[in-house]
């Protein structure tokens, strides 16, 4: 059993941080997935007979209030998703004002046994990001035992991820279940990964991608590169790829990547074709184009029909697979089958035995969108969190439970 699972909370109050960084249109909560990620953490403590304090930031408002000065702190509040988290637990959920000031102090003074508050927005004070150790402390006082459940945070040296667990015994200082599972997946692929192992890194730039592959050198058998990343391969070997996405500056790197992966005997993974358009829109002309071969005024938005094939082929050869990162611009429904038929060949690779882990915010929401999330061994909820565990950074949040 892990820490947390074994720590009796019976008479505590927990004070957790968890990520309730949820998108909000209009007022309503559009997707609650990283709240329900942390109900498991919530429960356990409340069945203990514990009671807790749950901390989360929501957006940057001081950045955009000096942005935008039309914005106000309202269009901020966590007071706007207590009355859903209330639903979701089943039980009523007390708000304070503001994190640390005399309010929040007798909130959390008289929580009862079983009840919970939720503090204000961290990020109304700079403290927070600044990672100030006067505001950390602060945060701890309300609390007797710190649980972070917040992985999607975990990259940031911010006072309630990093700076806070000082403050507590190491025995009374932990993760939570979500915060566990997400390490455990982390680790698992990238420590104990059985082989072949396939990581398919897509997205727009190569240079967003650099650390996260030239680590992956180290692990992988395979890589599969796809996206808007790709044409800067395509162009650095001398392909035409007409207006398609490319970074100039970054032909020579694409070009050493290609280089280390084969001393290093990695098999690099490029697609032979790409689904055109004349225009960045869903309404544009398309057509196909072998990616060394495409006109000029035209650009590739999606991975074409041989690439689909030899990726699928690829990754239902594998026993581990990490996905980070769309074959195209999937949102527009005339450019989305490639990144859709990568998700049905990480399904099938899974019910066939292999450890499938999605990371990444666009990853995500594809295999969201397409209805697979339910059919791939884990889905990170970490974003930035992920990409920087994998490309072999030492996680603020991580390192300072560890001390």
């Amino acid at each position: 059993m892990s820490k947390f699972q074994e720590y009796d909370f019976s008479g505590k109050k927990a004070l957790i941080r968890v990520d309730f960084n949820v998108p909000i249109r209009d007022g309503e909560i559009t997707d609650d997935t990283r709240m329900r990620a942390a109900l498991p953490t919530i429960k356990k403590v409340l069945t203990d007979g514990g009671s807790v304090i749950l901390m989360s930031h929501w957006g940057r408002p001081l950045k955009e209030i000096k942005k935008d000065p039309t914005k106000d702190f309202a269009q901020f509040t966590l007071k706007r998703i207590e009355d859903h988290l209330s639903e979701l637990l089943e039980a009523e959920v007390l708000f304070a004002t503001e994190p640390t000031g005399e309010e929040a102090k007798l909130k959390a003074a008289e929580l009862q046994t079983g009840q919970i508050l939720l503090l204000e927005n961290l990020r109304f004070t700079q403290h927070e990001e600044n990672g100030d150790k006067d505001f950390a402390e602060a945060l701890s006082k309300l609390g007797d035992v710190y649980v972070n459940d917040a992985f999607g945070t975990a990259h940031r040296a911010h006072a309630s991820t990093a700076v806070i667990a000082q403050f507590f015994k190491p025995e009374d200082r932990m993760y939570g279940l979500l915060m566990e599972a997400e390490i455990n997946a982390a680790n698992k692929v990238l420590n104990k990964a059985q082989k072949p192992f396939t990581a398919i890194i897509g997205g727009a730039k190569v240079s967003d991608k650099i650390m996260i592959i030239e680590n992956l050198l180290e692990k992988a058998t395979d890589i599969i590169i796809g996206g808007g990343m790709a044409y800067t391969f395509f162009k650095a070997q001398g392909g035409k790829i007409g207006n398609s996405l490319c970074e100039e500056d970054k032909l020579d790197l694409a070009l050493d990547l290609l280089k280390k992966a084969e001393e290093k005997g990695v098999n690099i993974h490029l697609p032979m074709d790409s689904i055109i358009a004349d225009n960045f829109s869903n309404d544009a002309n398309t057509s196909s184009a072998l990616n060394t071969e495409i006109p000029d005024g035209w650009m590739g938005l999606d991975i074409g029909q041989q690439a689909s094939e030899a990726f699928t082929k690829a990754i239902e050869a594998s026993k581990t697979i990490l996905w980070n990162g769309p074959m195209g611009v999937f949102e527009m429904e005339k450019f989305q089958n490639g990144t859709k038929a990568i998700a049905e060949a990480v399904v099938a690779a899974t019910k066939n035995g292999a450890y499938s882990l999605v990371g990444g915010g666009d990853s995500v929401a594809a295999v969201n969108k397409f209805g697979f999330a339910d059919d791939v061994s884990y889905v990170s909820t970490g974003g930035g969190a992920m990409l920087e565990f994998f490309e072999g950074k030492e996680l603020p949040g991580i390192a300072a439970i560890n001390k």
